[in-house]
């Protein structure tokens, strides 16, 4: 168990010179396809999930949209590559075992997705806690939010009404016991 969380770390690492030289979105689609994630971009209908299937192209073509991180081994470590992203409209975290409070507060505090990030979809991350929904407070565009199965979640009404106040144009749909 522990060489698979060192070598999740190691996936999550992250390589500044490479966003410099292939850019925010290339250098992000390789660390979420490396993590097990996938990614839409503008454009496409596909999801990207091969690694090696990586479109090419002239620099900055490929622009992320959506990430979908069911199952995958993103952790905070590799948040980073997030920073250079544009035009990401929706993210989808299910089962990331590695998603915490902390990642959530990191994600609302990247400028480009305060401005960029519509939807967001947190389902059965067992390390979320009403903090890090609470953090989530700081994507002031974010139109829809999806919460589910997040047993960390303990003060559900007031977590709900905070957000709710912070975020009066927020669709809210909740599936928390």
């Amino acid at each position: 168990r522990r060489f698979w969380g060192w070598l999740n770390a190691v996936f999550n690492k992250v390589d500044y010179e490479r966003i410099q030289a292939v850019g925010p979105d290339r250098a992000a689609s390789e660390w979420l396809l490396r993590c097990g994630a996938l990614v839409r971009y503008q454009g496409y209908q596909k999801w990207q999930q091969d690694y090696n299937g990586l479109p090419t192209g002239p620099l900055g073509k490929y622009k992320i949209e959506a990430i979908n991180a069911t199952d995958s081994c993103i952790m905070y470590r590799g948040f980073d590559y997030l920073d250079g992203l544009e035009h990401v409209t929706e993210i989808k975290l299910q089962k990331c075992i590695y998603i915490q409070d902390a990642c959530l507060q990191r994600l609302s505090e990247t400028k480009n997705l305060q401005k960029s990030l519509l939807q967001l979809r947190i389902i059965s991350c067992g390390n979320v806690t009403d903090k890090g929904i609470l953090a989530l407070h700081k994507l002031t565009n974010l139109e829809y939010l999806y919460l589910s199965d997040l047993p960390g979640i303990r003060e559900k009404e007031t977590t709900v009404h905070v957000l709710q106040q912070a975020l009066p144009n927020l669709e809210l749909e909740l599936d928390l016991e």
